[in-house]
């Protein structure tokens, strides 16, 4: 999963519903590219370099988990979408959205198709305006100037900034939480989804440590043997973990999301241990569960077998090769189960065996909405 990335985009438009078409590219771009966090002011200029109709032009600031090719190919779908024909060697038209990168960060990028920073951006006011709205203290990384600086030298005049608005896209909201558990099958997503929560949400993010684990590859190559010590070894550390990072408030974050809930270590006891060995297992987990702060979401992200192998394949963790379908489906049977006998428990069930929220924001949109509901 790529780290956030910040982008400005200029946004352009002289044909037809002209702020319509702006405000309907920034709603594309939410739920293509990425979250729309800042929206400049809208200027009027001037067509540049043809007789065509006066332009509207904006800027916004994007947080984005894309690459700058990926987004370039996003922003041409999107304009094709609202209605653009890009003609080849026909000069510059009338067109009803125009939606070009400015800056991807400090990133200078060459290549046949895409320049970044843009190559005109330092010579256009009807870009540098609404961009200084945004991010005027932001630096051109060729010309290592800010953004106000580069404006300061060009012509104003034929520019002015209108009174209509555009408006950010409506965002979701965790605010009825305070605790967020992710779960799932192995290979599920939920670390990346967690993950992708804390950072779109300001939440404090608690990962399971199983990495550090030293029974866990030696489990996999002898169960019978090593099941005991690892599902302690869990056990213990869960414990330790929520104990720690639940009872510590954080004052800059606005709640607390995890990719496990501490249930789970009975789950996995249920199926890897004998019968007198998850006996006393269950009588040690409950003395040590009824200490926790419970989850007032718990969140279960239901895959198919098929799905999880491919995701465990792709993965590529070493020790997971020879997982069997037979213990997939068992986990997620236990994982219903135990959901069903929690009647008082806040649980939405998810299956997201057909989507992919890594890669198609679009479907990580849905998993938002379908969670604050």
């Amino acid at each position: 999963m790529n780290p956030l990335k910040t982008v400005f985009i200029a946004l352009g438009s002289n044909e037809g519903a002209r702020l319509v078409f702006l405000q309907r590219a920034i709603e594309e771009i939410q739920q293509k590219t990425g979250d729309v966090r800042a929206v400049s002011g809208v200027y009027e200029t001037p067509a540049m370099g043809f007789e065509g109709s006066f332009f509207l032009n904006a800027c916004i600031l994007v947080e984005t988990r894309f690459k700058p090719h990926k987004i370039l190919k996003q922003l041409l779908a999107i304009e094709k979408k609202l209605g653009r024909e890009r003609k080849i060697g026909s000069g510059y038209q009338n067109r009803p959205i125009d939606l070009d990168i400015l800056l991807f960060e400090d990133e200078i990028i060459t290549s046949e198709d895409l320049t970044v920073p843009h190559p005109e951006m330092h010579h256009r006011n009807f870009v540098l305006a609404p961009l200084a709205d945004i991010a005027s203290e932001i630096k051109h990384p060729v010309k290592k100037l800010s953004v106000n600086a580069l404006f300061d030298t060009l012509e104003k005049s034929g520019l002015k900034r209108i009174s209509e608005e555009l408006q950010l896209p409506k965002k979701f909201s965790f605010s009825n939480f305070n605790y967020i558990a992710v779960e799932g099958n192995i290979g599920a997503g939920k670390t990346s989804f967690a993950t992708m929560v804390s950072q779109d949400f300001n939440a404090k993010l608690i990962l399971e440590r199983f990495k550090d684990n030293p029974f866990l590859p030696k489990f996999y190559e002898d169960k019978s043997r090593y099941a005991f010590p690892l599902e302690m070894s869990f056990l213990a550390d869960r414990y330790q973990q929520l104990s720690d990072d639940l009872a510590q408030y954080d004052l800059f974050k606005d709640f607390v999301v995890s990719d496990y809930d501490v249930f789970k270590s009975l789950i996995f006891a249920k199926i890897t241990l004998h019968e007198d060995e998850y006996s006393l297992y269950q009588k040690l987990f409950n003395l040590m569960y009824k200490e926790l702060v419970k989850p007032d979401l718990y969140v279960y992200f239901y895959q198919n077998t098929e799905r999880l192998l491919a995701n465990i394949k792709k993965r590529g963790r070493e020790y997971e090769q020879n997982i069997e379908a037979d213990y997939l489906a068992n986990i997620n049977r236990s994982y219903l189960s135990f959901i069903k006998s929690q009647p008082g428990l806040n649980v939405k069930i998810i299956d997201i065996s057909e989507l992919d929220f890594v890669q198609k924001r679009e479907d990580y949109l849905l998993l938002l909405k379908d969670i604050t509901g």
